[in-house]
């Protein structure tokens, strides 16, 4: 963070010093939630939670080197005391971003924010530093602690922006307020909490009204494959670059395929040129979210085929998402367990195919290891009867649906589809799952775990890799 003393915070977030001895001691170091983390020079950020109070942590916060904490109420220690420390963290990220004039970007989406965030990422800090939130901070917490380690010689930061409802996005673009707004698509990913697509674009869209007009630099960078996300230009008095695989978009791809391996390759047009890019990443759904990070890049002055290289290196940064893993003895595990809806769950369910077809499993199987879809409200049943179908049409060897209604659900489409056997199997847990994989997997098999964060389908994943030994490389993939 930018060098600010203690009068300076309290002022900005309207608080009480307490304990403070020297109120013009500057806050030089990182803002963080966790005691743990404090480094000398930070500020203790102290929140109530349901099971853990952070105010208990304040004292050890300040002798790991915290020059103060934001709390609540009185800790005993220097701190600046507050009504609400999440508008208070909200009002000091505005302060810091109004200070330092860099260029905001923010990203909102029913899928794939956190894999674009991290390309967008990777892209532009070819072109000087860059902050961006590590893995998926893209709350009212996450996205000001995420802001707050930018400081001046911060060029670019990157900002994810999630909603659980009307009016999230629109808070979030106020205390970080963006010049470059992404909004990737529309989908199923909490349709339950909001009652149905339109509505979640209503929110979604919330982030282009939020942009500067196009005189002062605006620019919405909205997906033209997306019906929903393209209505949202109307919307905007930013300027509109749409990206996608629409003859219409401005920045978009041709000649889509999948390598051997099952990287997504193509031929990426821009406004200044074209250049080829084949992909480190698994998957064709990661085209689109490759031309929307290629958008942003170009608009900020990159070369097309310095964009084509920069997609062509990226790997993943963030944990859980199609994290490829080969063993020893010949079994793949794609570890794609840290969120799941439908859009991404047929995205995964195809990339597996693709991989089991390549020749890099020759003689093995594909195995869809899937839990439940969280957060679908009234659509839930169909949902995850449809995504069991799914299996069977793609021609998935074997589904095990791990959990309890929701993967009944997903075994009964798969059997209802066509599935016999043993090809579909529900057991209840994921030591159950990881049991019978590990009597049933050969050498040559692709295994996909995913599932919603809250099933912990992770521990799947790790459990088949025994995780020592076990190094990610960029781009996602592993041996040992």
């Amino acid at each position: 963070m930018i060098s600010l003393s203690l009068a300076e915070i309290a002022s900005i977030v309207g608080g009480q010093q307490h304990d403070i001895p020297d109120a013009d001691r500057q806050v030089t170091g990182p803002v963080v939630t966790d005691s743990r983390a404090v480094r000398p020079g930070g500020l203790f950020v102290a929140f109530a939670g349901e099971r853990v109070d952070g105010h208990d942590f304040a004292a050890g916060a300040v002798e790991a080197g915290a020059v103060a904490v934001l709390a609540n109420r009185p800790v005993g220690v220097p701190a600046i005391v507050v009504h609400d420390v999440t508008t208070a963290l909200g009002a000091l990220a505005r302060a810091v971003v109004e200070r330092l004039g860099t260029t905001v970007v923010g990203l909102t989406g029913s899928a794939g924010k956190t894999s674009t965030k991290d390309l967008i990422a990777q892209l532009l800090q070819r072109h000087g530093p860059t902050v961006w939130p590590e893995g998926n901070l893209n709350n009212e917490i996450g996205l000001p602690l995420t802001a707050l380690r930018a400081d001046a010689t911060t060029r670019h930061l990157v900002l994810e922006m999630g909603a659980r409802g009307i009016g999230h996005i629109r808070y979030l673009a106020a205390l970080t307020p963006p010049r470059i707004g992404v909004v990737l698509n529309v989908g199923s990913a909490h349709i339950g909490e909001f009652g149905g697509r339109a509505q979640i674009a209503e929110a979604k869209g919330e982030l282009v009204e939020a942009l500067p007009s196009a005189e002062e630099g605006g620019i919405a960078v909205l997906n033209a494959d997306d019906p929903y996300v393209r209505a949202m230009a109307p919307r905007t008095k930013a300027r509109t670059v749409l990206f996608g695989e629409s003859e219409d978009a401005a920045v978009r791809a041709e000649n889509v395929r999948l390598t051997d391996l099952g990287q997504p390759a193509f031929t990426l047009h821009t406004p200044s040129g074209c250049s080829d890019v084949t992909m480190r990443l698994y998957g064709e759904h990661h085209v689109s979210n490759a031309l929307a990070a290629a958008a942003v890049a170009h608009e900020l002055g990159m070369p097309v085929d310095e964009i084509a290289t920069a997609l062509s290196e990226a790997g993943t940064l963030s944990r859980w998402r199609m994290e490829v893993t080969e063993r020893a003895d010949g079994v793949t595990v794609v570890n794609d367990a840290y969120n799941a809806n439908p859009e991404s769950m047929r995205a995964a369910l195809r990339a597996l195919v693709a991989m089991g077809a390549a020749g890099k499993a020759e003689g093995g199987r594909t195995w869809a290891v899937l839990g439940e879809m969280a957060e679908l409200g009234e659509e839930s049943l169909a949902e995850h009867d449809a995504v069991g179908r799914l299996v069977v049409r793609l021609n998935v060897s074997k589904l095990v649906a791990v959990g309890g209604r929701e993967a009944a659900w997903l075994d009964m489409g798969a059997k209802n589809e066509g599935s016999w056997g043993e090809e579909s199997v529900h057991v209840s847990d994921a030591r159950a799952a990881v049991d019978l994989l590990r009597s049933e997997l050969r050498p040559g098999d692709v295994v996909l775990v995913k599932a919603s964060r809250s099933v912990g389908l992770e521990r799947v994943a790790a459990a088949l890799l025994d995780d020592e030994g076990v190094t990610v490389a960029e781009g996602g993939a592993a041996s040992r």
